[in-house]
């Protein structure tokens, strides 16, 4: 651990961040492909978690902080229950390496490694919790664990920084259909085969909140067993009654866990740079040494462990800082062909440009063009309608293949398709002008549909992964909250949804144009954000050597397609279909009563009220 500050803390103690170390560990393995050292340690783990700490560091601006490991296999617990948490597989062999080395990351960081034996980090995690509420303090614990969900409050909430998404009581009600202080009455109904608690056997945790809703906990349901009118669920809970109980004591965290720093000493501090620097200097982390010294010289502000003044008071706004969309936005409809060549000639002389296209399709191979959008720089954008139909018709190209000569509606103002593509042609080809586009190899493979190869290019989505590849999703709508504190126009939104969607090329142009317009728009603002960060991360050489030229590769290959062996195909079709049948009957055999499989209904049927499986 690190040594104390002989001073006692100055700092109020307002939000403090309790960190899962354990299931930070584990969701940065998984989610980073295996990065090996020069030496050939296996270090994903640890740069996954460097990257998850410094980002929610810079975040969320505790005044607090603490690190917390779990120290061994066996706990308390274990003394009451020994088969507890037995199932428990050991971790990959690649992982096993990382795990003293992120202790030493997180002492590079000046943070305390917090563990006790005998004791799980959710305890501690619990009593470190108490102590910040005892203190007027908000928590953030970092984590996803649901067995922490019990914890739950309007002070205490729970980041998945994964998915970066915040667990409040809300949340907590949704997925176990009880508030969090009676999770754990719902927990020790159900138990939890992963970790041997036994709960109630054939109570799930929909039966078990319905149960805790009507008698109110626990130990009421038990002493009131006898009024429940389902045999086997009365049977079940008289009998079981006592692994509940058990169940209770496995699930329920204990909130009085002797502390050996108190919360007071768990200020935030400044890292010792000597020892980061020596430390990501061996793991070979040069992105992201280059970011924090960088940050050190003011290059980009302040750095995410380097606050420029102390944090002597809470931050209200715990998201992160977002560069937002300007407020006023000129989106222009492009109908004629002087407007169009105009934009066209403006972002030849910029020498870039953002590109989206609108289609009547996800499958790029087929999708006809409807409209085109293009930005030049923030809040300035146009879309170039070309395959709309009139309001009511199904489709353009039903126009082609059906009587016109009765009444239709009149075919909204656009430019001819071909005409448009002729002007734009020489722009997607000029190898002078930058084109940027979010998922822009499905734009390629529409435009060489029509005779077009889009180069160079530039892709926001690629560049958000190679950036933080792993740590969230990279569709636009995450990446404009995320980047830009903007919420996007959802497709639903103007094409409708169910039955009642339609295909782009049915949408009026006025909600055509705010849709397709900001998708350019988006773009373009999030290449001016993302793009920089590859020369201040040291990550060019990957995207410019790797990934970026995958893009028109990979493209030619989806045109290109795969030689099949279709009689192979056919013959593993009617094998696949034998086993089908053979499973089908066995399911048939088993539930004593012959029905249709694949309707959830009659499945269901089946399952909860012909075997009561649910019971």
């Amino acid at each position: 651990m690190n040594a104390v500050s002989e001073q006692s803390s100055a700092l109020p103690i307002r939000h403090v961040v309790l960190v899962d170390a354990s299931g930070f560990i584990f969701r940065a393995f998984h989610a980073i492909q295996i990065l090996t050292r020069p030496d050939g340690t296996p270090v994903n783990a640890v740069y996954g978690f460097i990257t998850m700490l410094m980002k929610l560091l810079d975040d969320m601006q505790p005044d607090h902080i603490a690190i917390i490991f779990d120290s061994a296999r066996k706990t308390f617990r274990n003394d009451l229950a020994p088969s507890y948490k037995a199932n428990r597989s050991e971790p990959p062999d690649e992982l096993v390496p990382q795990f003293p080395l992120v202790r030493e990351a997180t002492r590079a960081f000046n943070l305390d490694c917090i563990e006790l034996n005998g004791f799980e980090a959710d305890d501690l995690i619990a009593t470190y919790t108490k102590e910040a509420l005892e203190a007027g303090a908000d928590v953030t614990i970092v984590s996803s664990d649901k067995d922490l969900m019990q914890l739950v409050s309007d002070q205490v909430s729970m980041f998945d920084s994964l998915k970066n998404r915040r667990i409040g009581p809300e949340q907590v009600h949704e997925k176990f259909g009880v508030p969090p202080e009676k999770v754990v009455d719902v927990q020790a109904l159900a138990g939890d085969s992963t970790d041997n608690v036994p709960g109630v056997p054939g109570i799930g945790v929909k039966t078990a909140a319905q149960l805790i809703q009507e008698y109110g906990d626990l130990d009421t349901l038990l002493a009131r067993a006898s009024e429940i009118k389902q045999n086997k669920r009365r049977e079940s809970l008289i009998e079981h009654a006592d692994k509940a109980r058990l169940s209770r004591e496995l699930v329920q965290l204990r909130s009085d866990v002797p502390l050996a720093i108190p919360l007071e000493q768990l200020e935030r501090r400044q890292p010792n740079m000597e020892l980061l620097t020596k430390f990501l200097n061996e793991q070979g982390f040069k992105s992201i040494l280059a970011r924090i010294q960088s940050r050190v010289q003011g290059d980009q502000g302040p750095s995410p462990t380097l606050p420029t003044q102390p944090a002597t008071q809470r931050q209200e706004t715990k998201e992160p800082e977002k560069k937002t969309l300007p407020i006023k936005t000129h989106y222009e409809l492009v109908q004629t062909v002087s407007a169009l060549q105009g934009w066209v000639n403006e972002a030849t002389r910029r020498g870039i440009v953002a590109v989206d296209t609108e289609t009547t399709s996800l499958d790029q191979t087929r999708a006809e063009l409807v409209g085109i959008s293009l930005s030049l720089e923030p809040g300035h954008a146009c879309y170039v309608p070309v395959g709309h139909v009139a309001p009511g018709s199904t489709s353009h190209l039903d126009l082609l293949s059906h009587d016109t000569s009765a009444s239709l509606p009149e075919t909204p103002t656009q430019i001819p398709l071909q005409r448009a593509l002729d002007i734009l042609k020489p722009l997607l080809n000029d190898p002078g002008v930058l084109k940027i586009g979010h998922n822009i190899k499905y734009d390629i493979v529409v435009f060489r549909r029509y005779g077009i190869d889009v180069s160079p290019m530039d892709d926001t989505m690629l560049l958000s992964y190679v950036l933080e590849g792993g740590m969230h999703g990279h569709g636009m709508d995450e990446l404009a909250e995320r980047f830009l504190g903007h919420t996007t126009i959802k497709f639903k939104d103007v094409t409708g949804s169910g039955k009642s969607q339609v295909t782009f090329d049915q949408v009026p142009l006025d909600k055509a144009l705010e849709y397709a317009a900001e998708d350019a728009d988006v773009t373009l603002r999030l290449h001016q954000v993302l793009k920089p960060r590859l020369i201040s991360e040291h990550m060019t050489t990957v995207y410019e050597t790797l990934e970026r030229h995958l893009i028109p590769v990979l493209a030619t290959m989806e045109q290109t397609g795969i030689k099949v062996d279709v009689s192979q195909l056919r013959q593993v079709s009617q094998d696949f279909s034998r086993r089908l049948q053979d499973l089908e009957q066995e399911i048939h055999r088993l539930a004593g009563k012959t029905f249709n499989v694949g309707s959830p209904k009659q499945l269901g049927e089946v399952l909860f009220d012909h075997l009561a499986l649910g019971e």
